[in-house]
């Protein structure tokens, strides 16, 4: 079992096959002895389920950048105290289905110029970041048509159009420059068996560095 607690993250643009390589990744851990707690944002906990309604249905107009930052915040901030922390003091890996970097490029940067908000909610209210983030990357043409042959009814970002997403691809891939540290930049092109395997590596290398000596 790790020997601490692991706080491992997927991000990127809607329909990139975030949570087909969550569910790949659980399986091999498990394979591995582990118990992984799988989460999603927005959501994870009761309160920021009943709030990630509010984000992800309806009209891509109902709510401006600003609001959706306080929005995503309320939510992150429950998840955390109710399912990540306590996850992680258990020495748990955590495998979350987007975290703060997702507020930072959707709310930080493609919805207009709020970074900085970003970053100041999140330094007071959340003040965690994940031990190692996979970004899946892929065109957005393909990716927002997978997205939206899904049906979910919670489309309301990618019923924001082509261009918003591009901008958004955009935004993850200076994410992982600005956090090199952590950031794992994938290519979510390929056969998802292939992503797989580039996953479960790198996520074993990251565990063992961590083992105690």
């Amino acid at each position: 079992m790790a020997a601490r607690g692991v706080f491992i993250t997927f991000e990127g643009i809607d329909g990139v096959g975030k949570s087909t390589q969550i569910k790949l990744l659980a399986e091999r851990l498990r394979s591995d002895g582990h118990a992984p707690c799988l989460t999603r944002e927005p959501g994870g906990s009761t309160g920021a389920e009943e709030i990630r309604n509010l984000l992800v249905q309806g009209d891509p107009g109902r709510w401006s950048g600003e609001t959706e930052c306080l929005l995503f915040t309320a939510a992150r901030r429950d998840h955390l105290e109710k399912t990540i922390l306590p996850a992680l003091e258990a020495g748990k890996i955590v495998l979350c289905d987007r975290f703060a970097d997702s507020t930072r490029v959707y709310q930080g940067l493609a919805r207009g110029d709020l970074r900085a908000l970003v970053d100041r909610l999140h330094a007071q209210f959340i003040g965690r970041e994940p031990d190692l983030t996979f970004i899946l990357d892929m065109a957005p043409e393909a990716a927002l048509h997978r997205g939206l042959a899904r049906g979910s009814g919670e489309d309301r970002f990618e019923e924001m159009g082509l261009p918003f997403q591009h901008r958004l691809r955009a935004g993850f891939q200076a994410i992982a420059h600005e956090y090199p540290e952590r950031c794992r930049l994938i290519d979510a092109a390929r056969a998802p068996e292939i992503i797989a395997a580039e996953i479960a590596a790198l996520t074993a290398a990251y565990i063992a560095a961590q083992a105690p000596a």
